[in-house]
């Protein structure tokens, strides 16, 4: 494989997105071409599957950009390998897997192996329309998934494709996000320390049945989103660290290249080499495995230098500041290069600080990502219905207070796989009251969370009220689905998703302040109502109650007049819940109310939400 002089120039000033088709392993005929960044080495050797893993045969040759290159016969498809690594320095000798492998043995094995990713795709009328799909005035929800535990699946990726698939059918997500499907060696990571940067985990399968599972799902409909950890990785012998005998990924520092609560190496992001390794990772799973979106964990670590560290821990920027300007620059480069080649997906920041424009463009000085996780909601939202009704009206706050700033970001609203680990219970768990009462709450917070601006997302599991904590070694409760308090609460999420779909007035306008009003902020009957509009459709009007007392005639102004319905009731018997709705149509009266001239008069459930749209032959018109 020739490596051209614009590939190293390119490679060596972080402006490569490219390096799988550079570095790696390729098959070409009946050789093979190996090419490895080890600039501090000076001796590297393949050892594998075909040479008795004595490489001293099938030596590479160095050339100016640090690269380490070389065609060796012999090797096959389905080989296992290794680099052996001599440091110049020391003499020191290391047996490293391939940071741009495509395929790995499954954990515990460590080896690299020489993979074919060809694949005839079958998506192309999703990949021709997926601009709509993804956009961010679209009906997107999101269905967050650890593969291993979602369900066991003999078949790997090829079994998990099919009953994904038709899971999304009953449930109506547009949208799954998979927890880092990227090798790692550790299972209890969930991921989240990726040794395999360009490579699918070998425990479903190889790399070609992963993309048919993409490809499966894209042909029913539905996008893919991948989470992406470039903020850290493990510092397995075989990995990353010490690569050739020096901090080559990382920063030798461990003030800057360690991560003291994870215990793991943090990339050198002013390190142009480095740059250009994660670039092309990312920019790898959208173009070769077509994924629809990116999620970047934990951006916070990244652009603080004294993240979760002491005084006297971290070392400042050149102008004394805490923020890790060489982050900043790679993120924003990230976002640029990806939205240049792939206008139609989007990049997602889950980033917990008060940080400013993450997802604005960067030409405006943002970081250029397109959504960003609403962290404080959740954690605020989550504390709110923790609480006991009857203290509800004191923190009423808690629940309305991202609506200060819900437009300064376009944000996701995340019920995540971190609320329900480490001791932190169930969702349904965290709900107050005997088991009516906690469901009701459930089914109560799900109907405000896809009510509010923003795009939901929700944990495996949470969607059938799984009573128990998630664990990464066990498959979900499926049995759980045979009772009617658990169906329902699925089917609540069904239809609000669906829904969320049917009214554009839920979707198109989630990032627009003028697609929200707040209408009542009823501390004293913890009741809140607001409105979520959009230009040519009709409103919707969503009324919360947080406490279990039904509120009987309580009136509220409306912005149409006429009779209005109800779309979608949380305390509806299907649901489990009383079944204190309301009749199919409420007539508005000339009654001031709320700043509104109409008005009407409605039943508000016990903890229960409902949502409202005028009936009349031209909805869209102010009454």
């Amino acid at each position: 494989m020739h490596i051209s002089a614009e590939d190293r120039r390119r490679f060596n000033s972080g402006a490569h997105v490219d390096l799988a088709t550079v570095l790696g392993a390729h098959v070409d005929g009946d050789a093979v071409d190996f090419a490895v960044w080890a600039p501090n080495a000076d001796r590297v050797e393949v050892i594998g599957d075909w040479n008795g893993w004595n490489g001293s045969a099938d030596q590479l040759q160095p050339d100016d950009s640090g690269i380490w290159h070389g065609r060796v016969a012999g090797p096959e498809v389905g080989h296992g390998y290794k680099y052996r690594i001599r440091n110049r320095h020391d003499g020191a000798v290391f047996d490293k897997a391939d940071p741009v492998g495509f395929s790995f043995e499954e954990p515990p094995r460590t080896a690299s192996i020489i993979t074919d990713l060809t694949y005839d795709w079958n998506d192309s009328d999703w990949m021709a329309g997926r601009a709509e799909i993804n956009s961010l005035e679209g009906p997107m929800s999101i269905y967050e998934v650890h593969l291993g535990s979602w369900r066991y699946e003999p078949n790997g990726y090829r079994g998990l494709a099919i009953q994904l698939a038709d899971y999304l059918d009953e449930t109506a997500f547009t949208h799954v996000e998979l927890l880092p499907i990227m090798e790692h060696p550790f299972y209890g990571s969930w991921g989240y320390q990726t040794l395999g940067y360009f490579a699918p985990s070998r425990r479903y399968g190889p790399p070609t049945d992963f993309k048919h599972l993409v490809d499966t799902l894209h042909q029913r409909g539905y996008g893919v989103i991948l989470d992406w950890v470039p903020s850290h990785f493990p510092l397995d012998d075989v990995g990353l660290a010490r690569f050739d005998g020096t901090h080559l990924y990382e920063h030798a520092d461990p003030r800057m290249g360690f991560h003291p609560d994870w215990k793991s190496g943090i990339f050198n992001y002013d390190r142009h080499e480095v740059r250009s390794f994660l670039l092309s990772s990312a920019m790898f799973w959208l173009d070769e495995y077509h994924a629809d979106g990116i999620r970047v964990d934990a951006v916070a670590s990244m652009l603080y230098r004294d993240y979760s560290r002491k005084e006297g821990e971290w070392i400042p920027n050149e102008f004394g500041g805490r923020d890790n300007l060489g982050a900043v620059s790679f993120l924003r480069q990230l976002n640029e290069s990806v939205y240049n080649r792939h206008p139609d997906v989007q990049m997602i920041a889950e980033e917990s600080t008060a940080w400013g424009g993450v997802s604005r463009p960067t030409d405006t000085g943002g970081l250029g990502f397109g959504l960003k996780w609403d962290m404080g909601w959740m954690h605020d939202t989550l504390q709110f219905m923790s609480r006991d009704p009857i203290h509800r009206t004191h923190h009423l706050g808690e629940a309305t207070f991202r609506m200060i700033y819900a437009f300064t970001e376009n944000f996701v609203l995340p019920l995540s796989h971190d609320e329900v680990v480490h001791g932190k219970g169930s969702m349904v768990s965290k709900m107050p009251g005997d088991r009516w009462q906690a469901l009701a709450n459930l089914r109560l917070l799900y109907g405000y969370q896809w009510a509010m601006p923003g795009k939901p997302l929700l944990f495996m599991g949470a969607e059938f009220a799984v009573s128990d904590e998630w664990s990464h070694d066990e498959e979900l409760r499926w049995d759980l689905l045979q009772y009617d308090e658990h169906r329902g609460v699925k089917d609540l999420i069904t239809d609000l998703n669906r829904l969320t779909r049917a009214e554009p007035t839920l979707h198109v306008c989630d990032f627009d302040p003028d697609g929200f009003r707040w209408i009542v902020d009823d501390h004293a009957n913890s009741i809140l109502a607001f409105e979520r509009r959009a230009e040519g459709h009709r409103p919707v009007v969503v009324v919360c109650n947080f406490t279990p007392v039904p509120r009987p005639e309580y009136r509220i102004g409306v912005p149409v007049a006429g009779p209005w319905g109800e779309l979608l009731n949380t305390d509806d018997e299907r649901y489990g819940g009383s079944g204190a709705g309301n009749p199919s149509s409420i007539v508005s009266e000339k009654v001031e109310s709320h700043g509104e001239e109409q008005s009407i008069e409605l039943s508000v459930p016990p903890l229960g939400a409902c949502f409202l749209a005028p009936l009349g032959d031209d909805p869209t018109v102010t009454g």
